[in-house]
């Protein structure tokens, strides 16, 4: 198996176990099984690089038909791997999507395997709704996003829900899951 399709196989692991799994996410769960999710290995390795990736990705989405590819999970492993890094580099993700003519087109959400809520302790259990193997940017299409809250009664329950599903799993349901932050794949593809 290549490097990319590891980084993939691990992410995709974590969108099936825990994402859909749990139900952290209930939109996931009908784009996923419809194959509208686009799985992409950024190899940036300066922020610069990425946010070329980032631009790309975004063209890419505007070109390409929502019943095709409403979503797409960027996946960084060779840059920002540091939590606080990466939470420095969200506005300048914010901010490439309205400089391409996208705002009120797509949003970024952020996932990181040591993703952290503010005022939250590192090892919340609540910090795991936001967790992924890999630095993960995610770019949505707000119109879908739109009619997904529109189509699911009550959203302003859903981080309560996840709260409960995830202490009534406990830290060791979690690691069951097989979840957990993946080794710098930056490196070489030696012995893979």
């Amino acid at each position: 198996m290549s490097q990319d399709a590891a980084i993939i196989a691990a992410t995709r692991h974590w969108v099936e176990s825990a994402v859909i799994g749990l139900n952290l996410c209930p939109f996931a769960k009908a784009v996923e099984r419809r194959g509208q999710v686009r799985y992409v290995v950024s190899r940036a390795e300066t922020e610069e690089q990425l946010l070329a990736d980032l631009r790309t990705e975004l063209q890419h989405l505007a070109a390409t038909p929502t019943e095709v590819t409403d979503n797409t999970l960027l996946i960084h492993p060779g840059v920002l791997r540091d939590f606080f890094a990466f939470q420095t580099f969200l506005p300048r993700a914010e901010a490439a999507v309205r400089k391409a003519g996208f705002r009120g087109v797509f949003q970024v959400a952020s996932f990181h395997p040591d993703y952290q809520f503010a005022n939250a302790e590192p090892d919340d259990l609540g910090n795991l709704t936001n967790r992924a193997p890999h630095p993960t940017l995610h770019l949505l299409r707000e119109a879908s996003i739109t009619q997904a809250v529109s189509d699911f009664p009550a959203t302003e329950t859903i981080y309560e829900r996840n709260l409960a599903t995830l202490n009534e799993l406990g830290r060791e349901g979690w690691e069951k899951l097989g979840i957990k932050p993946a080794a710098d794949e930056s490196a070489t593809d030696a012995g893979v």
